[in-house]
């Protein structure tokens, strides 16, 4: 089933991307916190897989991601999932603009996308339950951790493009094939 290899590999690829972003955010960032908050890899890796390939694969990457993270908190179990398929769907929304070679596109859309989220966060987690203090939030959680994520995806955006690129690959042994 030769029709079938391109589509497994993609699936794995993205597979072991999803489980080394969520090991990267959970496992060692949670240890390098700046100002008391983390990066957010997952998004990173959301807005990523919408933008570069479009909104179908932006929400199937943000879905397993919240999934992941719905699994692992004691929140709302789907929230993370429902929050991560919509950031992946709105970075969906600017595939046609992506240019790979060009950065400022992708950190703009991660930045947006990681603000998004935190608002949404506080909403359902703390706006729910009276807790008010929104500026405060946004001073002391939402805006270090959308820099942090800023800093951190500029290096993780490379490495996910040419990740990309290689699930795009062509497999060289079944081109020649028919010819």
């Amino acid at each position: 089933m030769p029709e079938w290899k391109p589509l497994i590999r993609k699936i794995v690829i993205i597979a072991l991307i999803i489980v080394v972003a969520y090991l990267l955010q959970t496992a060692i960032f949670s240890h390098l916190a700046l100002a008391n908050v983390t990066p957010n890899i997952l998004i990173i890796v959301t807005s990523a897989f919408g933008f570069m390939r479009g909104r179908k694969d932006g929400m199937m990457v943000g879905f397993f991601c919240g999934l992941l993270l719905d699994l692992s908190s004691g929140s709302y179990f789907g929230m993370y999932a429902l929050i991560y398929l919509l950031v992946g769907y709105l970075n969906g929304l600017f595939e046609k603009l992506f240019y790979g070679d060009d950065i400022k596109l992708p950190i703009i859309l991660i930045g947006v996308s990681d603000l998004i989220y935190s608002v949404i966060v506080y909403i359902v987690l703390f706006l729910v339950k009276g807790r008010f203090d929104f500026l405060f939030y946004l001073r002391s959680v939402i805006l270090p951790e959308i820099v942090y994520t800023i800093l951190v995806s500029i290096v993780l955006y490379f490495i996910l493009y040419k990740l990309n690129v290689l699930i795009d690959k062509p497999d060289k042994r079944s081109r020649g094939r028919f010819v």
